[in-house]
C-alpha cells in the first residue's frame, strides 16, 4: 500500500493523487502565487517580519500557544474581520478536524474529530462540545456565539476531562472578548453585502474611575438569507435578525483584587424555512419555521492574592436562555396536490419547541504563585472545586399530537479537580491533572416517561513536554474524557432502547511545535489515536404515520461497542516579507466505527467526520493604506448521519477580501464563495416527504451560503 492509500482507503485510493492536487494543491498554490510579485520575493530583515506571540487562555493559566502541550487552533480578530465573520460557524472551517451541522439557522451543532452532535428535537442532550462565551456557559446552544466584539476564538481539541468535565469529550471552544482598557478607544463599523445583508456595531472602552475601566459593545446583524419561497412570493422566510451586546467592568480593588464583571445579552429572531422538496434554494413552505434565542447572562470573575504563594481564583455565571425552534414538517403548502393524481396524498404538519433553560455555575480554585511552588520549587499546582445545575424545560406543539408535549431535564454536576505542572529539568515539563465528578440528573414528561442518572465520573491528563531547543517543543499527551449516559423520551421506544450508557474516551497525542525562520514561521503538527467505548450514536425509527400517507421519526441515542478516531492535525502562520504573510491549515481524520451499525449499514466512517480538510490564506500589503486578502477552503464528503447512506459533496470555496486604511478610517471589500459552489450542511435520507412523487424514498439537503459580496466601512477612535 502506497502512501496516498493509506491516507484514502477504500474507493478513494485509486484516484487520492488525482484528487488531492485537484482539491488542495493546486487551490494552495493558487492563494499562496496570486499576490506574489517580484519585489515581494526579496527577503527583509526578520524584525520586520516577526509573529506575534499567541496566548491561550482556556486553561487553567494563560500559557502561550506553542508551550501548549495540545492541539488547539486561536483565531483573533483580524481573522474575523478578514472573513466579515458575525457568526462563530463561519469561522469553523479554518480550525482542522472541525466540523458543523446545521438544522437551524445557524450551525449550532459543532464536532470535533469527528464526535458531535448534529441536531436537538425531544430528547434530552448531553452535548460534546463545551462552549464557553467571556466565561458563561452556552454549551450546546451555539446560537449565542456572535462575534461581536471578539478578540479571539480558542479551539481545544482532544478530552477536556480536567478542565471542563462532563460535557467535553470531543473537545472546547472558549470565545474571550475585548477587554476594557484604560484610555479611551472606541470603534463605529457599518457593514452591507447581498441578500439583504446588513450589520452596525459599535464598541467603546475607557477609564469609569481611577481604578474601574469598562467597555461597552453593541452590535445589530440582520440578513434576508438566501432562501426564496416561491408560495409565500418572500425571500426573507429565513432570515437572520440577530442583536448582541456586552458590558464589562474591571475594577481593581486592592493590590491583591481584581475582579470583573460581565453582562451579557442575545437576541436572534431568526427564520427557518431552509429545506425544499426540490433540493434547491426556493422553497414551497407555507408555515415558514423560526430558529429563536434570547439569552441574559452574567459572569463575575475575581482573582485575589491571598499571599505571595497562592491566588484564589472565582468564577460565577449564570444564563436564562429561551428557545423557539420550529418548522413547516411538509415542506409544502396544503393544495400543493389540487387536481394532480396525488391528490388526497398530502400533509399538512407544524413541529415546534420552546425550550426554557436556566444553567448557574461556580468554580473556585487555588492556583500556586512562584513562592508557592512545590518539590523544592519545580511544581506549579491547580486545586478546584465545580458546581453547575442546569434545568430546561420543553414544551413541544405538533400537528400529529393529541396534545401538547412536555419535559423537564434537571442536572447537576459537582466536581472536584487537580493539576500539577513539574519542570523534571530545565527542558522537560510533565503536566498530570485529575478530575472526579458526580452527575445527576432527573428526566420527567407528560408521557410518564421517567429516568433518574446518579454516576460518578473521572478523566484527566497527562503530558510530557521536552523543550528541545528555544524555539521547538516536542509533546506527548494521554487524556481521558467522558460524555454522560441518558435516557430517550418517547415512549414509543422498547425498554432496551429507552437508555444508553455513558461514553469513555482515552485520547493519545504527539506533537511538535516551534519558531523557525527567526521567527517568522511559527507551525503546530499534532498526531492523536483516540479510542472510543460505549459510542453513543443517533438513531433514526422510521414508522408509518396514522391517517397519512407520511413517516414519523422517533430518534433516539444508542450505545455501539466502541470505535476509534485516529488523524493528523497541522497549522503554520508564516510572515514571509514584510508584505506577505500566509497561514494554513490541514486535517486529516479516519473516525471509524467498529461493528456494523445494522444490516444495512456496515462498517464505515462516523458521521460528520471528513477525511480531510483545508485552508489556506495569503495576505499581502500592498502599500501602508492597502492590503489584500485571498482565502481556499475545502473539506472531503462524509457522511450525513448513523441512520442513512446520503453524503455530502467535497467542495473548495474562495474567499477574498480588499481593506483600505486612511488615517482612522478603514474600508473593506469582501466575497464569500467567490465560485458559487453549492455546500451541504445538513441532510436527510430514508424517507420520502413530496406527494407529487408519492413519498418516494429520497435524500434531502439544506445549503449553505451561496456567493456573498459586501461593503464595510469602520470609523475608530
Amino acid at each position: 500500500m502506497n502512501f496516498f492509500d493509506s491516507l484514502f482507503p477504500d474507493n478513494c485510493s485509486q484516484f487520492a493523487l488525482a484528487r488531492l492536487a485537484k482539491k488542495i494543491v493546486v487551490p494552495l498554490l493558487l492563494a499562496c502565487a496570486l499576490p506574489l510579485s517580484a519585489a515581494d520575493l526579496k527577503d527583509s530583515p526578520p524584525t520586520n517580519g516577526l509573529i506575534d506571540e499567541i496566548i491561550v487562555s482556556a486553561d487553567f493559566r494563560d500559557t502561550a500557544l506553542l508551550e501548549t502541550p495540545a492541539s488547539v487552533t486561536v483565531m483573533d480578530s483580524k481573522t474575523i474581520v478578514r472573513r466579515q465573520a458575525r457568526h462563530l460557524e463561519q469561522l469553523l472551517n479554518l480550525a482542522p478536524n472541525v466540523n458543523f451541522a446545521s438544522g437551524a439557522s445557524r450551525g449550532r451543532f459543532i464536532q470535533i474529530r469527528g464526535i458531535g452532535e448534529r441536531s436537538q428535537f425531544i430528547e434530552p442532550l448531553n452535548p460534546s462540545v463545551g462552549t464557553i462565551v467571556d466565561g458563561i456557559d452556552f454549551t450546546g446552544i451555539g446560537g449565542a456565539a456572535t462575534t461581536m466584539d471578539i478578540a479571539q476564538v480558542e479551539i481545544l481539541r482532544g478530552p477536556q476531562g480536567t478542565l471542563y468535565g462532563a460535557n467535553a469529550l470531543a473537545g472546547m471552544i472558549n470565545i474571550k472578548a475585548n477587554q476594557p482598557t484604560d484610555e479611551t478607544q472606541g470603534a463605529l463599523e457599518l457593514s452591507a453585502g447581498d441578500y439583504g445583508t446588513r450589520t452596525v456595531s459599535g464598541a467603546l472602552s475607557g477609564a469609569l474611575g481611577e481604578e474601574v475601566n469598562g467597555r461597552v459593545a453593541v452590535q445589530q446583524h440582520r440578513s434576508d438569507g438566501y432562501i426564496s419561497n416561491d408560495f409565500l412570493r418572500r425571500d426573507d422566510t429565513n432570515n437572520i435578525d440577530e442583536l448582541s451586546a456586552r458590558a464589562i467592568f474591571d475594577w481593581r480593588a486592592s493590590e491583591r483584587l481584581d475582579t470583573k464583571l460581565t453582562l451579557f445579552y442575545v437576541n436572534a429572531d431568526n427564520g427557518y424555512d431552509a429545506f425544499s422538496l426540490d433540493n434547491t434554494r426556493h422553497t414551497l413552505s407555507d408555515s415558514p419555521g423560526q430558529d429563536r434565542q434570547e439569552s441574559t447572562a452574567a459572569a463575575l470573575d475575581s482573582r485575589w492574592q491571598l499571599n505571595d504563594r497562592i491566588e484564589l481564583v472565582t468564577l460565577v455565571s449564570y444564563a436564562d436562555n429561551n428557545l423557539e425552534y420550529g418548522y413547516d414538517e411538509d415542506w409544502a403548502y396544503t393544495d400543493i396536490c389540487a387536481g394532480q393524481p396525488c391528490d388526497g396524498w398530502e400533509y399538512s404538519s407544524v413541529d415546534n419547541y420552546l425550550r426554557d433553560r436556566k444553567n448557574g455555575t461556580v468554580d473556585v480554585k487555588l492556583v500556586s504563585q512562584p513562592e508557592g511552588r512545590l518539590l523544592n520549587d519545580s511544581t506549579d499546582w491547580v486545586f478546584g472545586v465545580y458546581w453547575r445545575d442546569q434545568d430546561e424545560q420543553l414544551l413541544r406543539q405538533y400537528t400529529y399530537a393529541a396534545g401538547d408535549f412536555t419535559s423537564d431535564f434537571d442536572t447537576s454536576n459537582r466536581a472536584v479537580y487537580g493539576q500539577l505542572d513539574s519542570e523534571l529539568s530545565p527542558s522537560l515539563r510533565l503536566t498530570t491533572g485529575l478530575r472526579f465528578e458526580n452527575r445527576r440528573a432527573d428526566y420527567a414528561d407528560s408521557d410518564t416517561v421517567s429516568h433518574r442518572v446518579d454516576e460518578d465520573l473521572w478523566g484527566g491528563r497527562i503530558s510530557l513536554a521536552y523543550q528541545m531547543n528555544d524555539d521547538t517543543m516536542l509533546y506527548g499527551l494521554v487524556s481521558r474524557g467522558y460524555k454522560a449516559g441518558g435516557v430517550n423520551s418517547d415512549p414509543k421506544l422498547t425498554p432496551d432502547k429507552r437508555s444508553f450508557n455513558t461514553e469513555v474516551m482515552w485520547n493519545i497525542e504527539t506533537g511538535i511545535k516551534g519558531n523557525w525562520l527567526q521567527d517568522r514561521l511559527q507551525t503546530q503538527v499534532a498526531a492523536f489515536y483516540q479510542k472510543r467505548d460505549d459510542i453513543q450514536i443517533k438513531q433514526s425509527l422510521v414508522q408509518p404515520r396514522d391517517n397519512s400517507n407520511a413517516s414519523d421519526f422517533t430518534d433516539y441515542f444508542s450505545n455501539s461497542a466502541r470505535g476509534s478516531n485516529y488523524g493528523l492535525e497541522a497549522e503554520f502562520n508564516w510572515s514571509t516579507t514584510e508584505s506577505l504573510a500566509v497561514f494554513g491549515s490541514l486535517g486529516w481524520l479516519d473516525a471509524t466505527y467498529n461493528i456494523p451499525l445494522s444490516e444495512t449499514l456496515d462498517r464505515r466512517q462516523q458521521a460528520h467526520a471528513p477525511r480531510y480538510q483545508f485552508a489556506l490564506r495569503s495576505t499581502f500589503q500592498a502599500t501602508d493604506r492597502l492590503g489584500m486578502t485571498l482565502e481556499v477552503e475545502g473539506k472531503d464528503k462524509f457522511y450525513l448521519s448513523s441512520s442513512h447512506s446520503e453524503q455530502s459533496d467535497s467542495y473548495v470555496l474562495l474567499n477574498a477580501s480588499m481593506v483600505y486604511n486612511v488615517e482612522d478610517w478603514q474600508l473593506s471589500l469582501w466575497g464569500r464563495n467567490l465560485t458559487d459552489e453549492e455546500v451541504i450542511v445538513r441532510g436527510f435520507g430514508g424517507f420520502g416527504n413530496d406527494p407529487r412523487k408519492f413519498y418516494a424514498t429520497e435524500a434531502y439537503y439544506q445549503y449553505g451560503e451561496p456567493r456573498a459580496l459586501g461593503i464595510s466601512g469602520k470609523y475608530s477612535f
